[in-house]
C-alpha cells in the first residue's frame, strides 16, 4: 500500500460509480497481464518486454476518455490503450509471440503494429514518427467535418526529434484536432531528462508553437481522464492542436535486460510511493466501490482471462510462410485495370501533362488531397498546380511549412483514413529530409500489419540545369533498394500523363521522379482524356538489332541522340518503372541484341545499373556477344558550373561506351 507520505487528490466530480469502478478495471488488467508478462520473459517465453508498470493511469484514462472511432498512436508502454480498446488478448499473446493469429505475421513485435478494426495505430522504433501521423488523421477528420480527434503519445525523450517539432508546427499552423500527450517518465533508457531538454516543463514548448499547453498528473486517474475528456469535447467541437504532459515514472529498465541500477533509491521509492493502481484502488474502497471481495472477484477472473488467452497463444503453431507469401504481401493489390487513351490529342510539354494528370485525379478522386511548399495560391515553384487552389479550394491544395518529414506522415495519417495524399518535394534533393517517414513508415505498412499507404510523393529531379549539388540530383536509387516503395521515372509526356495518373489510382506509396530538363524542353500530342499506364511496364522507344541500351528518364533522350550521331541501330529500352522493374522487358531485348549497355544520370556506383547489370550476367549470360556496359555519372556530387557539370553527367562517355560495345 502506499506510503502515509503521499496522498493523491482524486476529484471525481460528476462521474457515477459506474465508470469509477470501470477505470479500476481497465487499470487493473493491463498490470496483471504485465505481471504474468515479467514471469514468461524469465522463462523465455517471451523474446523482450517493455514495461509500463507505474504508468497505466495515462493510457487507460486517457483511451476511456476518447470515442472509439478516435485513432490513438500508442508507444511501447502503452498496454493499457490495446486492453481498453479490448483488443482480444490471444491476438495481443500471439503478437509477443510472433504466432499467425498476431497482427503481423510474426513479421514485426512488441506493439510496432496497429488495427484499424480497434483504431490503433502502433510505433515504429524511430521515436515521434507516430505524431505526424496523428495530425494526418486529424486532417481527415476535419476536412470531413467528422467532430473526432486522434491521440498521440510522446515519451519525454521523442521530444527531442525533430519530428516532435515538425508535427506539433505543421498541427498548430493548420488547427488540427490532435491531443500530443508526453509520457515524461524520468528517462530516456538511462538518460535523464536534465539531459534531454532545457526547459522546467516540455508543455512550455506549448506557447512556442501557439498552441495550448498543460502538465498534469500522470499517476492520478481521474485526472488523466477528466483532462482528456474535456480537452477532448473542446477539440470537436473546435477543431485545434494541444500539448498535454503527463508527470509519471519509469519503475522497471527501458527493457528488462537494461535494469535501473543507474535510478536513484531514493526517487524510485518516491515513485514507488505513488503507484496508480494502489491509490486509485484505496480511494474506491472509501467511497464505498470496492472492497476486498470484490477485488479478488476481478483478480480471478482476469488471472483465468489471461491464463486462457496464453493457452490459445502457446498451442499454436510457430509462424510459417513462403517466399511467394511474403512476397505478395509487399504491396497492397492494385486491382484496376489500365484505362486506355481516347478521344482528343493535344501539343503539350512535359509539365503540362503532369498538371494534367494532377487536375484530373482531383476531378475523379474527391477524397485526393494535395501538399507541397508554394503549391496553392503561387501554384507550385514550377507552376505545375497554377489555379488549383481556385478550382478544388484550400482545404485540398495546401501549402506547407518548410517540414518535409511531418508532411509525408500526414499524408500516411490521411491515407489511415481513407484519403489520397499527394506530396511535391519542390525539389527531389529535399527528400533527405523526409527520408525517416518514406522508408521506415510508407514502405513498410502494408508487409508488417496490412494496412496500405495511398500516397505519391511527386520528385522534381535531374540536372543539366546547372543548379548545383543541392538541386541536381537524380537519387531514385535510394529507393529502388527500399521493399515496399513503388519507383516510376518517366520520359515523355505520354508517360508521364498516364504513369501519374496510375500513381494517385494506386493504393501503394509511390516516388514519382520528374526530370526537371524535360519539364519545358519536350513537346509531345497527348490524350487530353483519362488514361493511366501500368505501373511495373517498360517500353521499347526504339526498336534495332545491334545493341540494347537500357535507361529511362533523361537517358532516353541522351541515347537517341548517341545513337543518331553514330549511326547505330540500335534498340532503346525505357524501364519507365524502376520497382517493380520489368525484367521480361529486359530478357527480350537482351535476347534480340546480344549485347548491352545500361545508361542512367544517376552516380555509377550503387545506381540501379549495377543491379540490371548483375541480372543480366546472372540470368542471361549465354545471349551475350559482350561484357555488359554501364554508364553514369561521376561518383561526385553535382556541379555547379556548366563546364563542370557537363563533365559530371554521362553523356560523353556513354559515347565512347557504345562504340566500344559495337565494336567489341
Amino acid at each position: 500500500m502506499p506510503t502515509a507520505t503521499y496522498k493523491m487528490n482524486f476529484k471525481k466530480g460528476k462521474l457515477s460509480k459506474t465508470t469509477l469502478l470501470n477505470l479500476y478495471k481497465r487499470l487493473l488488467r493491463p498490470r496483471m497481464i504485465e505481471d504474468k508478462m515479467l514471469i514468461l520473459l524469465r522463462q523465455g517465453k517471451i523474446s523482450k518486454w517493455f514495461s509500463g508498470i507505474g504508468q497505466e493511469a495515462i493510457a487507460v484514462g486517457a483511451t476511456s476518455a476518447l470515442l472509439e472511432d478516435e485513432v490513438v498512436f500508442p508507444m511501447h508502454r502503452n498496454l493499457g490503450v490495446f486492453t481498453t480498446r479490448d483488443v482480444p488478448l490471444e491476438r495481443l499473446f500471439c503478437q509477443w509471440q510472433g504466432k499467425s493469429l498476431g497482427f503481423t505475421k510474426g513479421r514485426d513485435r512488441s506493439f510496432h503494429f496497429g488495427t484499424m478494426d480497434y483504431n490503433i495505430v502502433g510505433m515504429i522504433s524511430h521515436l515521434g514518427a507516430q505524431l505526424s501521423l496523428a495530425g494526418g488523421v486529424g486532417l481527415a477528420h476535419k476536412l470531413s467535418s467528422e467532430g473526432r480527434i486522434s491521440l498521440a503519445f510522446s515519451g519525454e525523450g521523442g521530444t527531442s526529434e525533430g519530428e516532435f517539432h515538425e508535427a506539433l508546427n505543421v498541427a498548430s499552423v493548420w488547427n488540427l484536432p490532435v491531443i500530443f500527450l508526453v509520457e515524461n517518465n524520468g528517462y530516456g533508457l538511462s538518460t535523464p531528462t536534465s539531459e534531454q531538454y532545457a526547459c522546467e516543463k516540455i508543455a512550455d514548448r506549448g506557447l512556442g508553437y501557439g498552441m495550448k499547453s498543460l502538465t498534469i498528473d500522470g499517476n492520478n486517474i481521474l485526472e488523466v481522464y477528466n483532462t482528456v475528456s474535456k480537452l477532448a469535447a473542446e477539440i470537436r467541437d473546435n477543431p485545434h492542436p494541444v500539448l498535454l504532459e503527463c508527470m509519471t515514472f519509469r519503475r522497471r529498465g527501458h527493457e528488462e535486460a537494461s535494469g535501473t541500477k543507474y535510478v536513484p533509491k531514493e526517487l524510485m521509492e518516491m515513485w514507488e510511493a505513488k503507484d496508480p493502481i494502489e491509490h486509485y484502488e484505496q480511494f474506491l474502497v472509501k467511497e464505498g466501490i470496492l472492497d476486498v471481495a470484490k477485488i479478488e472477484v476481478l483478480r480471478k477472473e482476469y488471472k483465468a482471462e489471461i491464463e486462457a488467452g496464453l493457452k490459445v497463444a502457446f498451442d499454436e503453431s510457430p509462424m510459417e510462410s513462403t517466399v511467394e507469401n511474403e512476397l505478395n504481401d509487399l504491396y497492397a493489390p492494385d486491382s484496376k485495370e489500365v484505362i486506355l487513351p481516347s478521344g482528343n490529342k493535344t501539343e503539350k510539354r512535359f509539365i503540362d501533362a503532369i498538371s494534367d494528370a494532377l487536375r484530373q485525379s482531383m476531378q475523379k478522386h474527391d477524397n485526393l488531397v494535395l501538399m507541397g511548399q508554394d503549391i496553392a495560391d503561387y501554384g507550385g515553384v514550377f507552376k505545375i498546380t497554377d489555379g488549383f487552389m481556385e478550382a478544388f479550394g484550400r482545404g485540398r491544395v495546401r501549402n506547407t511549412p518548410i517540414c518535409e518529414s511531418a508532411i509525408v506522415g500526414i499524408g500516411l495519417g490521411l491515407s489511415l483514413k481513407g484519403y489520397k495524399a499527394m506530396v511535391e518535394m519542390q525539389f527531389s534533393d529535399f527528400v533527405t529530409c523526409g527520408f525517416n517517414q518514406i522508408v521506415n513508415n510508407l514502405a513498410k505498412l502494408h508487409y508488417r500489419w496490412g494496412q496500405n499507404a495511398d500516397v505519391v510523393i511527386r520528385m522534381p529531379a535531374g540536372g543539366s540545369v546547372g543548379a548545383g549539388p543541392f538541386h541536381s540530383q537524380t537519387n531514385e536509387a535510394w529507393f529502388t533498394h527500399t521493399p515496399g516503395l513503388k519507383v516510376v521515372y518517366p520520359s515523355s509526356p505520354q508517360d508521364a500523363k498516364g504513369l501519374l495518373l496510375a500513381s494517385l489510382e494506386d493504393p501503394n506509396p509511390v516516388l514519382f521522379f520528374e526530370h526537371k530538363a524535360l519539364y519545358r524542353s519536350l513537346t509531345e500530342e497527348i490524350s487530353d482524356e483519362y488514361f493511366t499506364i501500368e505501373i511495373g511496364k517498360a517500353k521499347v522507344v526504339q526498336e534495332g538489332s545491334e545493341c540494347s541500351i537500357i535507361t529511362y528518364g533523361l537517358g532516353v533522350h541522351w541515347a537517341k541522340e548517341v545513337v543518331e550521331e553514330l549511326g547505330v541501330d540500335a534498340e532503346i529500352l525505357d524501364l519507365r518503372s524502376l520497382q517493380p522493374i520489368d525484367y521480361e522487358a529486359i530478357n527480350q531485348t537482351v535476347q534480340k541484341t546480344n549485347r548491352v549497355i545500361i545508361l542512367h544520370e544517376d552516380t555509377l556506383f550503387g545506381g540501379i545499373g549495377g543491379e540490371i547489370s548483375a541480372y543480366i550476367s546472372e540470368h542471361l549470360f549465354e545471349y551475350l556477344d559482350a561484357p555488359v556496359l554501364r554508364s553514369g555519372s561521376l561518383d561526385t556530387p553535382v556541379p555547379f558550373a556548366k563546364s563542370l557539370e557537363k563533365d559530371y553527367l554521362p553523356v560523353g562517355r556513354f559515347k565512347a561506351a557504345l562504340e566500344r560495345l559495337i565494336e567489341y
